[in-house]
Order: C-alpha cells, then sequence, then structure tokens
C-alpha cells in the first residue's frame, strides 16, 4: 500500500484531507441528510425493487435462458447493486463521513465504483456477444455459452480490480497535494484514469453497434441476397433487442456524462477553486437515475420481457383456465368485406362475444380486437 496501515485505521487522517479539500469549511451543510437525500433514497429503492423483478422473470422464464438475456441479466444484476451501494453511501454519507476511518471510507466509495465499472462493461460485453453473433449466423451454443461466461467474468474481475485500486494504494493518503476535492482520499489521476477507462468503453460499444447497424443494413440492402425465413425471424428479433440496447446505451451516455465532465474538472481545478465540485450528489444522483430507467427500458421496448414481467407480477391477468397466455391487443386485416348500400358497416367483436357496428373508414378494413 501507497500509505501505512496505520493512515487506514486513523480518523483523524480523513478529517485532515476533508479539511484541505474545502468540504468543513463553515457554510457546508453537515447536520445530516439533507432533502435531495431522501429523494435519491426513494428512488434506490425503486432501483433494487424494478431490477429484481427483471432478474426474477429473466430466471422464472425459460425462453430467456440465453447467453444474450444472462449477459442482459447480468447488466440488471449490476444496475440492482447500483442503487444498494448508493443507498448505502447515502446513509453513511454527512456527520456519519466523519466518524469513518479511511478504509471503511474506502469501502462506502469502492463499492459504488465497483458496481459503476460492472454496469459499463456489462453494456460492452452485450455489444461485443451481438457483434460476434452477427460474425457468426450459425453459431453452436455451447460456444455462446463458454463466450457469455468469458465476458461476465472478465467483466466483474475488471470492476473489482478499478473498485480496490486506491484501498491498494493507489490513493493520496501522503500527499494532499494530488487529493481530488470530489473524493478527497482519491488521488486526482486515478479519477482521471476512471473516466478515461469509462470513455474508452464508450466508444468502443458505439463502434461496435455502428458496425452492426452497418452490417445489418448492408445485407438487407443488397438485392441479390435474399435471407431464408429462419434466418429473417432471427433478425427481427435480433433488431428488436438491438434496439432495447441500444437505448440502454443512449441513457447511459446522457445520465452518466454530467458526471465524467464533473470528475474531468475534479482533476484539472485545485482545492477550493471550483464551488461546482462540492455539489457532486446531484450528479451521481443523476447518474444512479440511469439504473431506476434501465427496467423501464426493458419492459418497454421488448414484448417478450414485458409480457414475462406482467405474467409475473398479475399471473391471472394473462392467463387463462387451461394456463395458456391469453393474446391481448388489436388484430388488423385487410379482407374484402361486402359493404351494404348505405355506405357499409365494420364490424368489431371482443372476445366476450360483444359487437360494435361503426362506419367504415374504408370498406375493406376488417377490425378484430382480441382479448
Amino acid at each position: 500500500m501507497g500509505a501505512s496501515n496505520s493512515s487506514y485505521q486513523s480518523n483523524e487522517v480523513l478529517l485532515l484531507h476533508y479539511n484541505y479539500t474545502g468540504k468543513l469549511d463553515p457554510g457546508r451543510d453537515r447536520d445530516g441528510l439533507k432533502p435531495q437525500d431522501f429523494v435519491f433514497l426513494f428512488i434506490c429503492i425503486l432501483i433494487v425493487v424494478e431490477n429484481t423483478i427483471v432478474l426474477m422473470a429473466i430466471w422464472k422464464n425459460k425462453k430467456f435462458h440465453m447467453p444474450m438475456y444472462y449477459l442482459l441479466g447480468n447488466l440488471t444484476l449490476s444496475d440492482l447493486l447500483a442503487g444498494f451501494t448508493y443507498m448505502l453511501n447515502i446513509i453513511l454519507s454527512g456527520p456519519n463521513t466523519l466518524s469513518l476511518t479511511p478504509l471503511l471510507w474506502f469501502i462506502r466509495e469502492g463499492g459504488v465504483f465497483l458496481t459503476l465499472v460492472a454496469s459499463i462493461i456489462s453494456l460492452l460485453a452485450i455489444a461485443i456477444e451481438r457483434y460476434f453473433t452477427m460474425l457468426n449466423t450459425k453459431p453452436h451454443y455451447r460456444a455462446k455459452c463458454k463466450r457469455m461466461w468469458a465476458l461476465i467474468a472478465v467483466s466483474w474481475a475488471l470492476s473489482v480490480l478499478l473498485g480496490t485500486l486506491p484501498i491498494m494504494g493507489w490513493n493520496c493518503l501522503n500527499d494532499l497535494k494530488s487529493c481530488s476535492t470530489v473524493l478527497p482520499l482519491y488521488a486526482k489521476s486515478y479519477i482521471f484514469f476512471c473516466v478515461f477507462v469509462f470513455m474508452a468503453v464508450l466508444l468502443a460499444i458505439v463502434a461496435l453497434y455502428a458496425r452492426i447497424f452497418h452490417f445489418v443494413k448492408s445485407n438487407t440492402q443488397n438485392p441479390s441476397y435474399v435471407p431464408r425465413k429462419p434466418y429473417g425471424l432471427r433478425s427481427r428479433k435480433y433488431m428488436a433487442l438491438l434496439k432495447t440496447v441500444t437505448i440502454v446505451v443512449g441513457v447511459f451516455i446522457l445520465c452518466w456524462m454530467p458526471l465524467f465532465v464533473l470528475l474531468l474538472l475534479d482533476f484539472m481545478c485545485p482545492a477550493k477553486a471550483c464551488p461546482v465540485l462540492y455539489k457532486a450528489d446531484y450528479f451521481l444522483g443523476m447518474a444512479m437515475i440511469n439504473s431506476f430507467i434501465n427496467p423501464i427500458i426493458y419492459t418497454m421496448t421488448s414484448r417478450d420481457i414485458r409480457r414475462a414481467i406482467l405474467k409475473l407480477l398479475c399471473k391471472r391477468c394473462l392467463t387463462t383456465k387451461d394456463g395458456q397466455l391469453r393474446d391481448i391487443g388489436i388484430k388488423i386485416s385487410f379482407t374484402k368485406t361486402d359493404a351494404n348500400h348505405h355506405g357499409g358497416e365494420t364490424t368489431v367483436s371482443s372476445g366476450n362475444a360483444t359487437t360494435i357496428n361503426i362506419k367504415p373508414i374504408y370498406p375493406k378494413l376488417k377490425l378484430s380486437v382480441i382479448a
């Protein structure tokens, strides 16, 4: 370690760093949890509940026992842990911070960093899996499983490594001038390295999806390329899931980019020179909203996941007496119908044998509502 073992157990060391960075100056709110903290705590509870539901839906539905959905489940687990660790971070903040030893402080902040890294690398793992799937249209299931477990193992190994680097010695316990203002025990060089890694991973994700979209577009627009039906069905399912993950990546960038910019500013600003750095809680809270939005994205963009979640929450609403899933939706079919002498009518029928006659917009349009 870069500092002596006694420095990790001394509360005075933590007070020294907080005083040097200006976090103990008069006027700083250290009297307890602020109103926005309670809002963030509520969001964290929602994050844990939402992602738990998604994980249960993936686990209970055998249709999702596939490498791609396991990777999606790994991302969901990362979001769940991010909400949990940030909730603990809030509870242990404020006046509780000043009672911590540097060792406990590193564990508190390292948990948030670890889950952040796990989330972003999980997105990269999904992009890598999709890319190799497109290159090899007929991959062996065993090979895909091996690749999936390798990606999950590497993502968590890198996350643990990056999250524990400060406690292993990459900190500023012996050098106050190199300390971060946002995280007073972290070295600025470590903060910059983390931002560099995050940006590199995001650029890699964008590049992979750009290649995937180019591959799909070139195949679909090629006049001589006539895909067989099974491949066409697989491509439609793939594109639907690809759209889901692309939206997840876009939301991730929007939520986390302000925090990345703040950390870069922290790297460049001397101690007490940039007042905005003392508002880091808002930026981190905005970043945590990403873990709240992800389950909503899965539900809104993936019909299979949506039905699985609804079935999990309200099984009676979606199943018939014989255990089959109900077909809920509006079926529109263009069939020839006879119009009467007064301009014709269209019959809209529902599953309870109720029919309603309405004037047709188009004489040959027949609507059937199936419930």
